[in-house]
């Protein structure tokens, strides 16, 4: 090719364009669709605007093996076009770079997908790569052309980790945020912005090391799966490669620490977030380092219903995130936290604030970031298709596929003819998932009597013992420390409201009647 000649032409300049797109946007917002058939033209294939985990196709998308096609076709086109001498403009050249990524991220696939395997598997993912060298050469071969220079592209190293790290975001919001609906659709998308926010673009040129400074708030209802998206979080964190030892310098699936605060008692909370030394209290009878402490600069830690800290506790959570220092408890040496923070909570943070139980600032300190969790009864409003998909995958991991449309099939029947179709779901997935294993059991399910929802119905049982006068101090007390359990959900919670020992609130639970009201 002479040195004056077009490097592509307008149809291949909108293939090359629509490739490098899909390389930076968002893979679960629907755009993606409108921008494959412009790469692909009369090969496109139609598919659901929800790019979503399926019962039929498992979520193929019908696609991706084109665009593979396309992409190692092409690639190698472009590159001896421009070793040739052929004229690329600088937007040109950056449309390049991307088209390439978006190869190397397929061609590449399966040995990204092992990784994926061995820390599923609880194998390290430290080990050196014997790829790396196939792919150096391979990154040398599309951007080392005399005479052309590309306007940004990262050494062999970073451009694997960076593949590494979409590859794991995509495996972990794909397969544990399940549905079809464009509610849960929209959580996928606020997913994969919280790890690379919405400019991809500007996270890779400088951002992809800073996001650990930002702190995520999930908020939804229980049973909505809120710690599978603090999972997925936490497991896409960018990670370094480094390229002399031919190695990630830490391995992905152990830097991710989930602690469900509702079960731990408030001084048990203090020790195990921050440390304590030696003799501080009683029963340290060693220094300790806590989570905080033990979370590497590329690691995440999930606090579990955040709601329920104490406010002294609150107050020292708030300073690790005003200037990541803390100190273990009986001590003043200043450590620093380096990883990140991703919170959860069921509670409205605003009527907890409004009653004084959750400091403003430490709220304003964690909503920059803020992902609200669809509940199973939105998810069904918006698509009438989304009891059964979901059922079906439910049924899958209950029973496996050879038995899921079967069980998928008696338990919706089971549904309509004794639960009614309006239900509403007050457990949300984590209570249909429970539906389906009843059913594949018992044959049959009972859902929760949820008299705690009604507090006048609530009043009313608590008024009409104390008018038969029949009940002694501790048997009222037992109801109603029970009635307020199994509305706030934890001992702690129960504690605060009744004004008692937790210990006490524990002692005097009646699980007959916790029972009856459907626990926690």
């Amino acid at each position: 090719m002479a040195g004056n000649a077009l490097f592509v032409s307008d149809r291949e300049h909108e293939v090359l364009e629509a490739v490098a797109h899909l390389a930076t946007s968002n893979p679960f917002l629907p755009d993606r669709i409108a921008v494959e058939q412009k790469a692909l033209g009369t090969a496109f294939r139609g598919y659901a605007l929800v790019w979503h985990m399926d019962g039929e196709l498992r979520g193929i998308n019908p696609n991706i093996e084109p665009l593979r096609e396309v992409a190692e076709r092409f690639a190698e086109t472009l590159r001896e076009r421009l070793a040739n001498g052929a004229r690329a403009t600088a937007e040109q050249l950056r449309l390049y770079e991307g088209f390439v990524r978006y190869l190397f991220f397929y061609r590449y696939e399966s040995e990204f997908a092992k990784l994926l395997d061995d820390g599923s598997r609880g194998k390290a993912t430290t080990r050196p790569l014997v790829f790396f060298d196939r792919f150096s050469a391979d990154i040398d071969h599309f951007f080392k052309i005399r005479g052309v220079r590309f306007p940004l592209v990262p050494d062999s190293g970073r451009l694997l980790a960076w593949g590494f790290q979409i590859r794991r975001a995509f495996h972990h919001i794909y397969w544990q945020v399940i549905g079809s609906s464009m509610p849960i659709a929209n959580l996928r998308a606020a997913l994969w912005r919280s790890i690379f926010t919405h400019d991809i673009e500007r996270y890779r040129r400088s951002l992809y090391e800073k996001m650990g400074d930002v702190p995520t708030l999930i908020l939804g209802e229980s049973g909505t799966g809120k710690e599978l998206a603090a999972q997925a979080l936490g497991l896409a964190r960018y990670i370094p490669f480094d390229a002399s030892k031919k190695a990630f310098t830490a391995d992905y699936a152990s830097g991710y620490q989930p602690v469900n605060l509702s079960a731990l008692s408030s001084s048990l909370i203090e020790s195990e977030l921050f440390g304590h030394r030696r003799g501080s209290f009683t029963g340290a009878v060693d220094d300790r380092a806590g989570w905080l402490e033990g979370c590497g600069s590329h690691g995440t830690i999930f606090l579990d219903e955040i709601g329920e800290l104490e406010g002294a506790v609150q107050v020292k959570l708030l300073r690790v995130l005003q200037s990541r220092v803390f100190q273990r408890i009986g001590e003043t040496q200043p450590r620093r936290f380096e990883g990140k923070i991703v919170a959860a909570t069921n509670r409205d943070l605003e009527v907890e604030m409004g009653e004084g139980r959750f400091r403003e600032d430490l709220f304003y300190r964690l909503c920059s970031d803020v992902i609200r969790m669809p509940t199973l009864r939105e998810q069904i409003a918006d698509s009438s298709e989304a009891l059964r998909e979901l059922t079906y995958i439910l049924a899958i991991r209950a029973a496996g596929e050879d038995e899921a449309e079967a069980l998928t099939r008696d338990t919706l029947a089971y549904i309509r003819s004794k639960i009614s179709a309006d239900y509403e779901w007050p457990g949300n997935v984590r209570e249909l998932e429970q539906c389906v294993r009843s059913v594949l059991v018992q044959g049959s399910y009972s859902p929760p009597r949820r008299e705690r929802d009604d507090p006048a119905t609530e009043a009313a049982g608590i008024r009409d013992t104390l008018l038969r006068g029949e009940a002694t101090a501790d048997e009222l007390l037992r109801e109603y420390a029970t009635r307020v359990y199994a509305r706030v959900g934890s001992y702690e919670a129960a504690a605060r409201v009744l004004q008692l020992d937790r210990r006490t609130v524990k002692a005097k639970i009646d699980s007959e009647l916790l029972a009856e009201l459907g626990s926690p």
